[in-house]
């Protein structure tokens, strides 16, 4: 076994390079959106540093013994926040008719479960499927089925909690990291692929139905302003002040960055929460379209430093743990930038590790964190290679 006792050449510098740039970026777009939020995103990455020096204390293995304690410790906050009492003064915090946080005294302040339940549900996910193959060394239909029908046990239950908020964006993000672990698990093909076509087939069909049979979607509990959300992305112009102002503002912002933007706090265009969801407008209209693709170029160089590392892992927990952090953040990704132009309904999913907001960054760094503990714990057999070949 060959494991460098040295902490400086086993630690990720490049990962930390990048986060670095992040938060450049971060602080520069939030600088120009909302200045007095900037001391506060400050704060919380300099509180990242601690989030991951400690992940990165504990060993894989440790964390494989402690996932369904972090996972059911999760799946506690969703049910807490379900009983919370709500109104001002209440623990229990509303916003537009939706129930996501919890809100605690400062410097604590709002608290986001559902942005913690996405790391703890990875590392549920992924204990779940090691632990599978431990017990199953002989892989047949059958334990394939019983293996898929776990994961999906352990999806429904954090699931039906962040329907209920409800928070469309979050949900579809543990549909994402469950979909990017079934293909990694070993799950053969002939389960796989009818299991995605039903999803696609069934996704298709809810869309449809959202837009030409509304009433029969009421009755099976969907609310009237998700339709709304579905309408304003396909018109936004038809609903210019309701839910498409935030669509056209974005678009608008975005498009007259042209080529290289109007230079820092040169926005003409006011687009709603443009710190937080909407912080890649800001980015669109002041450094144009090098500047987004310079910050879309960094979330592919991430992405794909993580991948390698998932490909160098040879523990099978680690390396499901690394691809649902994945799939995490890539979802992310999508579907915020996709949303401020158009590609993607709007969800109020926020831009990994750029947008203003403490729940969202202490969640994506303790997932960060897993990956610095999985490459700095990361051990290499003698004679590995001559074994793959």
């Amino acid at each position: 076994m060959n494991l460098s006792n040295k902490p400086t050449e086993r630690f990720d510098w490049t990962l930390a390079f990048i986060l670095l740039l992040f938060c450049i970026v971060s602080l520069f777009a939030i600088g120009s959106a909302s200045p007095n939020h900037v001391p506060i995103q400050l704060m919380w990455y300099g509180l990242s540093i601690f989030i991951i020096g400690g992940a990165m204390y504990f060993e894989p293995e440790q964390y494989k013994k402690v996932a369904w304690y972090l996972y059911g410790f999760g799946v506690f906050l969703l049910v807490f926040l379900y009983f919370a009492p709500s109104g001002e003064g209440q623990i229990g915090q509303t916003h537009a008719n939706v129930k996501r946080w919890l809100h605690f005294p400062e410097p604590i302040g709002r608290v986001q479960p559902a942005e913690f339940i996405k790391t703890f549900f990875i590392l549920g996910m992924a204990r779940l499927v090691a632990k599978h193959h431990e017990q199953f060394e002989n892989k047949t239909l059958k334990t394939d089925f019983i293996l898929l029908g776990k994961m999906l046990l352990v999806l429904v239950v954090p699931l039906g909690f962040i329907a209920q908020q409800p928070d469309l964006g979050t949900s579809i993000v543990l549909i994402a990291i469950t979909a990017a672990v079934i293909l990694v698990a070993g799950i053969s093909w002939k389960i796989i692929l009818p299991v995605f076509v039903t999803g696609a087939t069934a996704g298709t069909a809810l869309l449809w139905a959202a837009i030409y049979a509304q009433d029969f979607m009421i009755e099976l509990g969907f609310d009237p302003y998700q339709f709304e959300r579905i309408y304003s992305w396909l018109d936004p112009y038809s609903y210019p002040s309701g839910e498409g102002m935030h669509l056209i503002s974005s678009l608008t912002a975005i498009g007259s960055g042209g080529m290289s933007g109007k230079g820092f706090s040169g926005r003409e265009v006011y687009v709603p929460e443009n710190h937080t969801d909407f912080i890649f407008s800001v980015i669109g209209e002041e450094y144009g379209f090098i500047g987004a693709c310079v910050a879309i170029g960094l979330f592919f160089f991430l992405i794909y430093h993580m991948t390698k590392i998932a490909l160098e892992l040879k523990d099978p927990f680690s390396t499901y743990v690394c691809t649902g952090i994945i799939a995490m953040i890539t979802f992310h990704v999508f579907e915020n930038i996709g949303m401020t132009i158009q590609l993607m309904p709007i969800t109020g999913i926020p831009l990994p590790f750029i947008s203003y907001g403490g729940s969202s960054l202490m969640s994506n760094m303790l997932a960060i964190g897993l990956i610095f503990s999985m490459k700095f714990h990361h051990r290499t057999y003698m004679f590995e290679a001559d074994e793959d070949e």
